[in-house]
């Protein structure tokens, strides 16, 4: 079965437009009910997380109507990050967890992004018997009456449970005095909790992007834009600056210099501390196919594993749980430490890293950059039909010929993007030139073919 509803990461789209619809977010809340209801007990429940979108009160309110009609009982926690969501689904021994919430997307768009018991994202398999479910007549007639019906809790100690969690990550002999940081939540689901937990562990806090109103989530703010975090950091000669997405589950770094990390930088400085401490299980780190050849040729020098898998950090953790690994991310900064969390967590990242500062008694400039990046290019093509790239006439001649004049240090990713009607073209190389030449002959012929 092709899935209509999900995607990479959940499903997502514009609010009130098909598949984002409020009958269709009832109807997951009942899917979700039946598929994990615990029949061994009359307290089964699950949690529901949100973003700060306008459109989340749209989506609660219906996944909880589906849920209780199903006797199972909603646990609402708010506005906190997708890995607080999937923390708090394990943590509070919930049957599911559910995060209301459309990334790094504007405010307009939104998603449901659903968690098992143990706080991980839910295999394809799972996501079709669920859209089976959605699209089964017979469904219908599945629900609970009476007393059989479940009920919804609003979860007051869930930020603080997330907090306590996070500031575990911190060896006890370390804390953030003297550090001065610049933290942009994005208007979004971070907006409390982050600024509130590096505070609590002694930091000087410089916070922006902490007042949503429901339409300003990623608008020219937070990860995809950290150059307000860039020159704060500057200005008030700060440490650190970390720029967080609009559900928090990414980061973007800035060192004391002004210089921007990606999740390439990141994965390289741990990889190396996890080995030197013994801790790096399996001496295996794993990526995507969008991760630098730099990194890959920086890992084989330190005898370090590095194992790729497509775009999407579920897929990276489907492969770190494979393999045994404990680190692995993505360049846009998902990094998922698997000994402390189950999905990427973008504060929890910064905390790690504002940790090594103190740790080792360095600068960040001093820690990262340890790796040259070959130079890549990205661009995103607008289509009006998307199809596996496989079935688009003659593009397969054409990247074997591209590849032919790249050589062996160089790489091309074409895919299409799981939420948009958009393919993603990325050329990696040795000389930048020619990579911008053959990625815009690569979305030229694209856009011809599929416009």
């Amino acid at each position: 079965m092709k899935k209509k509803l999900f995607g990479t990461d959940g499903i997502r789209g514009e609010a009130n437009v098909f598949p984002m619809l409020p009958e269709i977010a009832l109807q997951v809340g009942r899917a979700i009910g039946y598929l994990f209801k615990n029949h061994n007990t009359h307290l089964s429940k699950v949690l529901i997380g949100k973003d700060t979108r306008l459109s989340g009160y749209v989506f609660e309110s219906a996944l909880v109507a589906g849920l209780c009609s199903m006797g199972v009982s909603a646990l609402l926690v708010g506005p906190l990050p997708t890995p607080a969501i999937a923390f708090l689904t394990k943590d509070m021994r919930a049957d599911a967890g559910v995060m209301i919430s459309a990334s790094h997307n504007p405010y307009y768009d939104n998603g449901i992004k659903i968690f098992d018991r143990s706080g991980y994202k839910l295999p394809d398999e799972l996501e079709e018997k669920i859209e089976n479910l959605i699209f089964d007549e017979n469904f219908t007639t599945q629900r609970c009456f009476k007393d059989e019906l479940g009920k919804a809790y609003r979860i007051k100690d869930a930020p603080g449970r997330y907090a306590v969690h996070l500031k575990s990550a911190v060896p006890s002999y370390i804390n953030f005095e003297g550090l001065k940081i610049v933290i942009d939540c994005a208007n979004g689901a971070a907006y409390q909790i982050g600024p509130q937990v590096l505070e609590e562990l002694g930091a000087d806090v410089i916070a922006i992007g902490c007042n949503p109103n429901g339409i300003n989530i990623n608008e020219n703010c937070g990860a995809l834009y950290p150059e307000k975090v860039k020159k704060l950091v500057i200005e008030k000669k700060a440490h650190i600056g970390i720029a967080l997405d609009g559900d928090g589950d990414r980061i973007a770094v800035v060192d004391e210099k002004g210089n921007l990390i990606d999740g390439d930088d990141i994965l390289a400085l741990f990889a190396l501390v996890f080995k030197e401490k013994g801790i790096l299980s399996n001496n295996a780190v794993v990526g995507t196919v969008m991760s630098n050849l730099g990194l890959e040729k920086f890992f084989k020098k330190h005898g370090i594993s590095f194992i790729r898998t497509q775009v999407g950090d579920r897929y990276v953790l489907m492969k770190m749980k494979e393999i045994g690994s404990i680190l692995g991310g993505e360049t846009s900064g998902h990094i998922i430490f698997l000994d402390k969390a189950t999905t990427g967590d973008g504060l929890l990242t910064g905390i790690r890293l504002i940790s090594l500062i103190k740790e080792k008694e360095k600068s960040l400039s001093e820690l990262v950059h340890l790796f040259e990046k070959f130079p890549q290019v990205m661009i995103n093509v607008k289509v009006k039909e998307k199809k596996p790239v496989e079935e688009i006439e003659g593009l397969e001649k054409r990247i074997k010929l591209a590849k032919s004049k790249l050589g062996k240090d160089g790489r091309i990713v074409i895919r299409p993007s799981g939420t948009e009607p958009k393919y993603r073209i990325m050329v990696e190389g040795n000389k930048k030139e020619l990579i911008e030449e053959i990625a815009q002959e690569l979305a030229k012929y694209i856009e011809q073919k599929l416009n």
